[in-house]
């Protein structure tokens, strides 16, 4: 299903890569890399921080020499020259003028290179090349520290640090200021993250550690121009969601609901439509099966708000299809959603009704007699339902394949007898679109009124579950007041 949301977003990021324009000179980068030879290089540009888009090799000589060009300009962003065996080199490709060369070693690339032909890429290397020196200046101190460890060097030492980073700030200020409007500067300042003011304190005199938090949060974003579509092709903007998403936002639903329109209202307001899709198809792909149960509702959200009503423009109505479909499945049995009944009866044929299961939680289990998965999983639910069994908790086993005869055996070969078994006799179900049982076995747990609070849940977690669940409903109840034994009601006259 990933692959079908990433088609969705290639698909539009194609319809709309038109600004790629025929020019007299398109691009010409000329490369050496001294230590390099009798290879192929290939030229990409980054798409999120964890893929890259190719768009050029070029076959290295025997003196490192290369040379990358074409009739068209290069879509602009951050752009990688991947080399086999030594990593790869970086640079900003920031306009239309993309006619320039670059000469380095190896054996540090950054410290050995120079720019000729770009002012964006010779910034962006002079100031990477001015924290490079200062940070080995810490690390030749880092290691004096380790071998004087007296009070007075200690002390020394930490006077030298603290010079050097207020020399490193003093040039990045200086550098900000005197290249202002270069990309070089936006995505340095974008990268940083918010300086935060000194905290009011509490009425014990300690710092407001929950006023820090809700600054960092609430200025996460103000250095980033999400009308750059140059970020799109940069490691950035999917790191910041990430950090956002993932980090400063509480993992339920409702929260990542909110803060995800948040970030496509950025998006929409910026009015660049690849950044707007790359969001909106970014925030979706993560939670679709996420890694924190119960956050799943935000894929249904995406979906619902932007790819069905068109915010997301694509003309991929196939995918998109194929996509309403897994949201229609996936709705229905969310957290938070009461599970609708099956339609099983017993071994006697006797109907088994969700809502006729008195018990505090009730777990369904569905399987397939066949399934090695589900027979590995079987002698760990005898185990939880014999020790369960009368304490509040009852298990529905239901299989979704398979016939009735294979369902008994398997009920009598595992010794599920304690549990609740139920079987469609009549083959009314489909599992997979009903209950969104795509592999078995699949678990979900129940409360009292029958409303999901989990699902997908692996059978040996279910013990450790239903306790914390038990133990989180507990310290939310009010205190109950008990009168004393010999307390008498008050009568009103």
């Amino acid at each position: 299903m990933k692959q079908l949301l990433l088609n969705v977003l290639a698909a539009l990021l194609l319809s709309t890569a038109a600004w790629a324009q025929s020019s007299p000179d398109g691009y010409k980068i000329t490369g050496r890399v001294n230590g390099l030879k009798d290879t192929t290089v290939v030229l990409a540009h980054y798409f999120g921080a964890t893929q890259y888009i190719p768009k050029d090799t070029a076959r290295v000589d025997g003196a490192g020499n290369f040379l990358f060009d074409g009739p068209k300009t290069l879509p602009t962003g951050l752009y990688l020259v991947v080399m086999p065996k030594h990593g790869y080199v970086q640079f900003l490709i920031p306009d239309a003028s993309q006619q320039f060369s670059f000469q380095t070693d190896t054996s540090n690339v950054i410290k050995s290179m120079k720019i000729t032909g770009s002012k964006e890429n010779e910034l962006f290397y002079r100031y990477q090349q001015q924290l490079s020196k200062l940070n080995e200046e810490a690390q030749a101190l880092n290691t004096q520290r380790k071998l004087r460890t007296d009070a007075t060097s200690a002390g020394s030492f930490n006077q030298q640090m603290a010079a050097l980073q207020k020399q490193a700030q003093s040039q990045r200020d200086l550098f900000m200021k005197e290249n202002a409007g270069t990309f070089a500067v936006k995505l340095i300042n974008a990268s940083a993250e918010p300086e935060v003011p000194p905290a009011p304190k509490l009425a014990n005199g300690r710092p407001d550690s929950v006023w820090v938090f809700n600054y960092f949060k609430s200025h996460f974003w103000d250095n980033y121009d999400f009308a750059d579509e140059r970020f799109v092709r940069t490691p950035l903007l999917q790191t910041k969601i990430d950090r956002y998403l993932k980090e400063l936002t509480v993992q339920s639903a409702d929260s990542l609901i909110k803060e995800a329109d948040y970030m496509v209202g950025k998006a929409i307001s910026g009015k660049n439509k690849e950044v707007k899709a790359y969001t909106i198809w970014y925030i979706t792909s993560q939670y679709e099966q996420p890694k924190v149960m119960g956050t799943d509702g935000l894929y249904v959200h995406m979906f619902e708000k932007y790819y069905a009503t068109g915010v997301m423009p694509t003309t991929d109505t196939s995918t998109i299809r194929k996509i309403g479909e897994r949201v229609a499945t996936l709705k229905p049995t969310l957290v938070g959603k009461t599970l609708v009944s099956p339609s099983v009866s017993d071994t006697l044929r006797r109907p088994i009704s969700l809502s006729a299961i008195k018990a505090d939680y009730t777990v369904v289990f569905f399987y397939a007699p066949h399934c090695g998965h589900c027979r590995d999983s079987a002698p760990k639910l005898k185990k939880y339902v014999d020790a369960n069994k009368g304490k509040g908790v009852e298990v529905l086993a239901i299989p979704v394949e398979d016939s009735p005869e294979e369902w008994k055996k398997f009920i009598k070969e595992f010794k599920l007898q304690k549990a609740l078994n139920g079987y469609d006799y009549a083959s009314r179900t489909n599992y997979r679109l009903q209950y969104d049982v795509w592999t078995t076995p699949t678990v979900y747990v129940l409360d009292k009124s029958k409303k999901i609070i989990a699902r997908k849940l692996p059978v040996e977690e279910i013990e450790n579950f239903i306790a914390f669940h038990r133990k989180q409903q507990s310290a939310t109840q009010p205190n109950k007041i008990i009168a004393p034994a010999n307390a008498k009601a008050s009568v009103k006259k």
